[in-house]
């Protein structure tokens, strides 16, 4: 199922077309992880197993997380659209050539690139030949792709950096490393194999009769357009050569460079006399007359970025075509994949360059419109009100699936786009309870509740994070103070006191930042906790902490040690700390793992003596008393006044280029790259960061954020900011990831705001004209509808269709185990005996209302199990190989194309 759809969508267009007629989307997922095999060594391997196993379960939370911090990226699509979700980790090198030089070392960073764009550079880590970054970058990919690439360099001070090598995964290639371990060589990069893009094409071979009746062949070559070539060196000015080659002969032409494009117009034709003139006969066919060299010819496109430097121009495709399958057809017109030049494929020893580990978890889904998911969907949400909650379709699929985290995700993000989390997390947590017979591990397990849980603190709660944790964490990272306390771990010079005392206040420092918020814990949480505060209460009424311990073992153990342990996975630091940092940030986790804890033998909880003796330092009752108040708040409910929380959140920050705004009458409206600056309050820009703000845009006057065509500017990943009187902010963002990020954050900033425009122009207005639609006016109203705004409740664009599906998915993949549930069912239902040990893993408290739910579960499976394959015979039957879709070189529309035409002789 390749991603060959081309234009993106906006959430608006999306709405009207599931509600039109029967639309599919498809939605992949690519989830990679990148490390080596000096893992176990890193500075966090000793910390306690629990804040460990929160801190794993909250990296594969982030699994298909629309706008998650981490995880299993979804890409989402319609027919004439695709966006891409990504997470990936670049984690380590190993075995990297040395420098030649008498040191020997390297100072290495990795980037993550789309094809040739970069979406992602890693921090730089000097003098090593097998560098550690342990650093995850997740994005929206708003486009379509063909490699998934990652480059080692070497960084050079006086230099260009020079690249070390690469891993290229094509993207109908990573489901073969799908969930596994792999080591890639690094393989050279050669720029004449490193392209992108495609070509549009009309070749017509045509018989002229000249005035002096004789005839010939000739040959017009029209080259229309070019879409998505690469980006050379922060401009792309392409122009194509096409050329006839024979083996006695080579003829080539050269079309008129376009400007700061990379989707270039060209809509030129090139003629070719490909035989010899001889005299006419009505029987004188190409296929008689030099059939032999004709055959051997082809024509040849190379497309090239003019540049000024005294290298030469840049070469970004070539696409070959033999002349022989004109034969056939006099006249093809088709679009084709650029290919790299024949000496791109050189044969170099892979061994040289070192390695880098991946791991990939990639999947696929189609999405339909929403009557479709109506059974499905109506059954999940009506989960919180079945009695068993047992029973509960919800319930069943945390039961089916492999893991509990499978579940969890789908069933979170549904429930809080409908409402329904609070009431779902309520039952199913009570009925957990019931089933607990110590509270001394009570919600210890990973179990469905758990899963919910800290999923749903992950969506609701970073905001909450960065206002509470970021300013300590970022002061930690650039400070470096000593704060090592193990005594065989003490560097020459540093005084075991002195580093005690430095941790010590910063431990004091963090606990009080976090004692403090609860003012600022989101609203879904506080429920959720109080939740679990009274039905925890109620069942163990003997004793009066597991009122406490129930709440303290998500917020502080699931939330905050995870969060202090690796900041870089919340986005409290842009990368992964240096080791001292990183040790640092794990013994305050542990400290703060146990104060949090609220168990009577604290000193217990430590392995380490040295851990045990620096906790003296809190064994003071008011740690205990300022926990139990903190917890008592977030598990209180109606006890928030949201006015004493409006402080200034720094949302997000970056260089841009922007586009001035004639606010003078006067002078000229140039490009300058500017520090932009988004909190909750305003959006800012200056010339540098930590400068005076040259420009203030309040929230409240953000009034649209869209798109801005590429041909307002030649400039690629524009968009606009659109304020009170049609006063428009053009912005460039640094890649298409980027602008699809500031967008997104500024539209959920801004989606509240009373007078949000309805339409909006995708172009700019230009030389007294708008560009979209050419009227004259500047202030006429826009010509299009804008995108939808995003809940106002969540911080994310949930889908509610893209969830149902993808929980049809694992129901059918599940299937089997549906199957067995319903025997075990009638199993208990007839025989009230010691249950079967292959019914023993299900939790069945009522195996008649558990049946009834399976056999609904089980007809809206198989009902969406025939739409699926129905829109798949029709969308085979409907495809064009060499369409713009779908062009000509398309590997996983071939792969595509060849197994539905396995299936379609299956079924006959």
């Amino acid at each position: 199922m390749g991603s060959c759809l081309q234009l993106t969508k906006s959430k608006s267009e999306m709405s009207c077309i599931k509600h039109s007629a029967r639309i599919s989307e498809v939605l992949t997922s690519v989830l990679v992880h990148v490390w080596a095999a000096s893992i176990r060594q890193h500075p966090c391997a000793g910390i306690l197993c629990d804040v460990q196993r929160s801190l794993w379960n909250f990296r594969a939370a982030r699994w298909d997380l629309r706008c998650s911090q981490r995880g299993r990226a979804y890409l989402k699509s319609l027919l004439l659209g695709q966006s891409h979700w990504a997470l990936l980790d670049p984690g380590e090198a190993k075995n990297l050539p040395t420098y030649p030089g008498p040191n020997k070392m390297r100072d290495c960073y990795c980037t993550v690139n789309l094809d040739q764009e970069e979406v992602f550079r890693t921090k730089i880590v000097e003098k090593s030949l097998c560098p550690f970054y342990g650093e995850d970058f997740y994005c929206e990919i708003p486009r379509t792709f063909r490699h998934l690439s990652f480059y080692i360099f070497d960084r050079d001070v006086f230099r260009r950096d020079s690249i070390i090598g690469k891993v290229a995964i094509q993207k109908e290639d990573l489901q073969k490393y799908h969930n596994r371990d792999t080591w890639f060589q690094l393989q050279h990069v050669d720029a004449d194999s490193e392209v992108q893009g495609k070509v549009h094409l009309e070749l017509r071979l045509s018989e002229v009769i000249t005035d002096t009746g004789v005839v010939c062949h000739k040959l017009a070559t029209r080259v229309l357009e070019c879409q998505g070539l690469p980006i050379v060196n922060g401009q792309c000015d392409p122009y194509a050569t096409v050329t006839l080659a024979g083996p006695s002969r080579s003829e080539a032409k050269k079309t008129k460079v376009k400007k700061k494009t990379n989707n270039p117009h060209f809509d030129e034709v090139f003629y070719f006399e490909v035989t010899r003139p001889s005299s006419y006969n009505k029987k004188s066919q190409f296929d008689i007359e030099d059939v032999d060299e004709v055959d051997k010819m082809e024509i040849r496109v190379d497309l090239w970025n003019a540049s000024n430097l005294k290298f030469g121009d840049e070469f970004l495709g070539e696409l070959r075509l033999p002349l022989k399958f004109l034969r056939q057809s006099s006249s093809y017109e088709a679009w084709y994949f650029l290919q790299p030049r024949d000496n791109g494929n050189k044969s170099l020893k892979p061994d040289d360059l070192g390695s880098l580990r991946l791991n990939v978890v990639y999947t696929e889904d189609h999405v339909f419109s929403s009557d479709y998911y109506s059974p499905l969907r109506d059954l999940l949400l009506k989960s919180a009100d079945v009695e068993p909650v047992s029973a509960s379709a919800a319930h069943i699929l945390g039961e089916v699936c492999r893991e509990k985290q499978e579940a969890a995700i789908p069933l979170v993000r549904l429930f809080l786009h409908y409402g329904r989390i609070v009431p779902f997390i309520s039952a199913i947590a009570s009925a957990e309870v019931k089933r607990t017979q110590d509270p001394n591990t009570i919600f210890r397990g990973n179990s469905l509740t758990s899963k919910c849980i800290d999923e749903t603190m992950k969506l609701a709660g970073m905001h909450y994070l960065q206002v509470t944790l970021k300013p300590i964490i970022d002061e930690i990272c650039q400070v470096h103070k000593p704060c090592e306390i193990d005594p065989v771990k003490l560097k020459d010079g540093e005084n075991l006191e002195n580093n005690r005392e430095n941790l010590r206040q910063y431990v004091d420092r963090i606990f009080t930042v976090i004692t403090k918020s609860g003012v600022s814990c989101p609203t879904v949480m506080c429920d959720i906790f109080f939740s679990l505060r009274e039905s925890a209460a109620k069942r163990f009424q003997g004793d009066p902490d597991v009122r406490y311990t129930a709440v303290s073992s998500f917020i502080f153990l699931r939330f905050f040690a995870p969060a202090i342990l690796s900041p870089n996975l919340f986005q409290l630091t842009p990368h992964h700390p240096d080791p001292q940092t990183s040790r640092t940030l794990t013994l305050i986790s542990k400290t703060i793992q146990t104060l949090g804890s609220l168990s009577k033998s604290k000193s217990a909880n430590f392995k380490e003596s040295y851990m045990a003796t620096f906790y003296d330092y809190f064994n003071e009752q008011k740690y205990a008393d300022a926990v139990k108040n903190f917890l008592d708040l977030i598990s209180s409910s109606g006890r928030r006044d949201h006015k004493s929380i409006e402080q200034p959140i720094l949302l997000k920050e970056g260089f841009m280029i922007k586009r001035a705004q004639g606010r003078k009458r006067f002078g000229m409206k140039n490009f300058k790259k500017r520090w932009f600056r988004l909190t909750n309050h305003e959006f800012t820009y200056q010339k540098s960061k930590g400068d005076h703000p040259l420009c203030s845009i309040p929230i409240e006057n953000i009034l649209a954020v869209e798109r801005l065509e590429e041909e307002s500017f030649k400039m690629k990943n524009m968009f606009q900011v659109i304020q009170p009187e049609r006063r428009v902010l053009y912005i460039q963002a640094n890649n298409c990831v980027e602008a699809k990020d500031w967008i997104d954050i500024l539209t959920k900033v801004s989606q509240c705001n009373k007078k949000r425009l309805t339409v909006y122009h995708p172009s700019a207005y230009l030389n007294g004209h708008w560009l979209c639609c050419k009227a004259t006016a500047d202030n006429t109203p826009g010509c299009t509808p804008c995108t939808g705004g995003l809940p106002a409740n969540i911080q994310l664009d949930i889908d509610g269709d893209r969830e149902t599906e993808r929980i049809y998915s694992l129901f059918n993949l599940y299937m089997p185990k549906l199957e067995k549930m319903q025997e075990a069912c009638g199993s208990k239902s007839v025989y009230d005996g010691p249950e079967e040990e292959e019914y023993s893993t299900f939790i069945i408290d009522d195996p008649k209302e558990t049946y009834k739910t399976l056999k609904l579960i089980i007809e809206g499976v198989g009902t969406l199990e025939q739409e699926h394959a129905q829109y798949k015979r029709d969308k085979f039957k409907k495809t064009k190989y060499g369409s713009q879709e779908h062009p000509i070189g398309d590997k996983s529309f071939q792969t595509y194309i060849r197994q539905q035409s396995e299936i379609s002789a299956h079924s006959i």
